[in-house]
């Protein structure tokens, strides 16, 4: 379709359970976060195997990346930033998957970063659920689906549903969130498991969520 695309990997359910193990062992959060963040990248490897010669044949950032990177934790927001843009460069008409980059923040952020990097006008999340509600839908089945909501009305509800930390950044990490809106871009959010919501959502005629 013209588009250029970065995808974004979560660490997903393996993330989960070694996060929870590590709890368990009393691991500090950036521990936690690190075994996260390399559960994202085994999924953005399994993504381009998927994709072929449509993906870009390294992951943004690498295992080896991220381990150099472990005891910079305080690096600032503009290297942060600048990195992005590095990898961005040469990204050319491929797919480029990436995954975790460092403690401290979600995928959800890292993919924000990159849409911010080129300069994108949409950032869709492909979630496990058919957009935004007013609550959880697993936990409470009289939720409402959201068909479109502002920033500020998308921040008063990952805080009521999520603790963001390891493992449970809920809908959305909240300085992903505050990103986009400092950038002013679009985010929405569909069914994932139905690949085509995504496409529908770059034409403007998906079943998900806007926020704006």
């Amino acid at each position: 379709m013209g588009h250029t695309l970065i995808a974004t990997c979560g660490g997903g359910r393996p993330a989960r359970q070694y996060i929870g193990i590590a709890k368990e062992l009393g691991a500090p959060a950036e521990l936690q976060d690190r075994l996260g963040i390399l559960a994202s990248h085994s999924n953005a490897l399994l993504l381009i195997a998927a994709l072929g010669e449509d993906a870009y044949p390294g992951v943004n950032r690498t295992a080896g990346d991220i381990r150099r990177h472990t005891d910079e934790i305080a690096m600032s927001e503009s290297h942060v930033h600048a990195t992005a843009r590095d990898e961005v460069r040469h990204i050319g008409p491929r797919v480029l998957v990436g995954g975790g980059h460092l403690p401290g923040s979600s995928t959800d952020y890292r993919a924000v970063i990159f849409a911010e990097a080129i300069g994108a006008d949409l950032v869709v999340n492909a979630t496990d659920v058919a957009g935004v509600y007013t609550e959880n839908p697993k936990t409470h089945p009289e939720a409402r689906k959201l068909n479109s909501l502002t920033y500020s009305e998308l921040e008063r509800i990952i805080k009521r549903n999520a603790k963001q930390s390891p493992g449970d950044y809920g809908l959305f990490d909240l300085k992903a969130m505050r990103l986009a809106r400092r950038i002013g871009i679009t985010i929405v959010f569909v069914d994932g498991s139905d690949p085509r919501e995504i496409a529908r959502a770059l034409e403007g005629k998906h079943s998900g969520t806007v926020v704006k």
